[in-house]
């Protein structure tokens, strides 16, 4: 796999590949369907539809899918796409630089403290390591707690609640600079860990 993203973190390094729909396919069906990734809406999902999926986003020109490896071991999914260009289009005022992004951590027995805010902030920093990107959107389930409370970490902002196809979502932004800001607090020590 060819990296187009790394970091350094003191759990580890990360880094970014492409996802190659063929070759990581069983790795990927296996995540989607777990039942710690409900909120990706693949429970039911056959290898062939996630196979399907990934060639989609890889011949898209405004999606784009990653796979996040920890330790050099496969361990987290990242799509980045255009939110103009998503079901977010018409429910939402897009700017330039817009970039929309959703991620699922790999179902794990073994949870490592403070890792799922590492995924984040690795997958924050790829994006913002784009000159053009200026501001992420995310669209997370009004019931998916968990993923919140990680946007909060690295400075999302909600917005406001959006109607989509398959469920309310609380539509939220982080600018460049509200995640800097986020990011200080975070060394200063204005979070407390998390376990993933």
């Amino acid at each position: 796999m060819s990296a187009v993203f790394s970091r350094p973190d003191p759990l580890g390094e990360f880094v970014v590949c492409p996802v190659n729909p063929v070759a990581d396919v069983e790795l990927l069906h296996r995540w989607l369907t777990h039942p710690k990734s409900a909120f990706w809406l693949m429970q039911n999902a056959a290898r062939a539809d996630v196979e399907r999926e990934f060639r989609e986003i890889a011949a898209a020109a405004d999606r784009a899918a990653f796979l996040g490896l920890y330790r050099g071991t496969p361990a987290f999914l990242v799509e980045r796409y255009d939110p103009a260009k998503s079901e977010l289009a018409g429910v939402y005022r897009p700017q330039p630089g817009d970039v929309g992004m959703h991620f699922l951590v790999a179902p794990t027995t073994r949870p490592v403290t403070g890792f799922t805010r590492a995924v984040i902030v690795t997958i924050m920093e790829m994006l913002f390591s784009e000159l053009s990107t200026s501001r992420v959107v995310v669209e997370p389930d009004v019931h998916n707690t968990a993923v919140q409370e990680l946007n909060a970490y690295v400075g999302f902002r909600i917005i406001d609640t959006v109607p989509l196809a398959d469920k309310n979502a609380f539509l939220s932004v982080c600018t460049r600079d509200d995640y800097l800001i986020a990011r200080e607090g975070a060394h200063n020590g204005a979070h407390n860990g998390v376990r993933r």
